[in-house]
C-alpha cells in the first residue's frame, strides 16, 4: 500500500521508509504527488500539530499519510521552546545559529544541573478511514553553555546527550539515527504497527 509523507525532506523520507516498509507501506514525498500545503500549526501539543498534518495530506491525496512534528523541551524554561522550536525567538532570530544562541542566552544564569532537556518527536499514520498511529519518541540531554560539532542542524550543537559523552552534533549520523527522538518514536510505531498485525491475523 503507498502511503504520503508529509513532508518534503527526502532524508525524512530515507529514515521512515525504512521502518515502515516491513508493514508493506511504500513511501512517497508529498511534492512526488504535486501536494503542495502549508499547514497552519495551530496545535498546542507536539500530538495535535503532527495530526493536523497527516490530515491535510491524508485529505489531498486519497491515500494514508504520516507526518512528524518535534522539537526541544527545556525544563529550566517550562518545556519551551516546544512545539515553537523551528521558530523560537521570533524575527529576531533567523537561523539555527540564532536560536540555539537565543537559547543559550536565556539560560545564561541557569546551573549545570538545572540544564536538562530532551528532544520529543510525534509521528501519526492517518488513514482515509480516519483511524490512526500515534507514537512518541523522546531523547534526554543536556544544554551546554557553547556549541560542541558540526553536523546535525537545528540544537543539537548544544545538545549533549550523557551516554555518548557528545552533541548531537559530534555524533555520525548513523548514531544519531539509533537514538534520536525521532528513531525512538519510529521504534514506538513499528511497534504499535506490529501490535496491530496481530490482532489483525486473529
Amino acid at each position: 500500500m503507498r502511503a504520503v509523507l508529509a513532508s518534503k525532506n527526502a532524508h525524512k523520507l530515507e529514515e521512515i521508509s525504512k521502518i515502515v516498509e516491513q508493514f508493506d507501506l511504500q513511501l512517497v514525498l508529498q511534492s512526488e504527488l504535486g501536494i503542495d500545503v502549508d499547514v497552519e500549526e495551530t496545535g498546542t501539543t507536539f500530538e495535535e500539530n503532527s495530526m493536523l498534518k497527516a490530515r491535510a495530506v491524508m485529505e489531498k491525496s486519497g491515500l494514508p499519510a504520516i507526518a512528524d512534528d518535534s522539537g526541544l523541551m527545556v525544563d529550566a524554561l517550562d518545556g519551551a521552546p516546544g512545539i515553537y522550536s523551528a521558530r523560537f525567538g521570533g524575527d529576531r532570530c533567523h537561523s539555527d545559529r540564532e536560536r540555539y544562541e537565543y537559547l543559550l542566552s536565556l539560560l545564561e544564569t541557569v546551573p549545570e544541573e538545572r540544564r536538562t532537556a530532551r528532544f520529543v518527536s510525534v509521528i501519526t499514520l492517518l488513514y482515509p478511514d480516519g483511524s490512526a498511529v500515534v507514537a512518541r519518541g523522546e531523547c534526554p540531554g543536556v544544554i551546554l553553555r557553547a556549541p560542541r560539532g558540526e553536523n546535525g542542524f537545528g540544537y543539537d550543537p548544544v545538545f549533549f546527550v550523557e551516554s555518548d559523552g557528545k552533541t548531537m552534533a559530534e555524533m555520525a549520523p548513523e548514531r544519531k539515527n539509533e537514538i534520536s527522538h525521532r528513531a525512538r518514536a519510529l521504534q514506538a510505531l513499528a511497534a504499535k504497527l506490529k501490535e496491530a498485525e496481530r490482532h489483525a491475523d486473529k
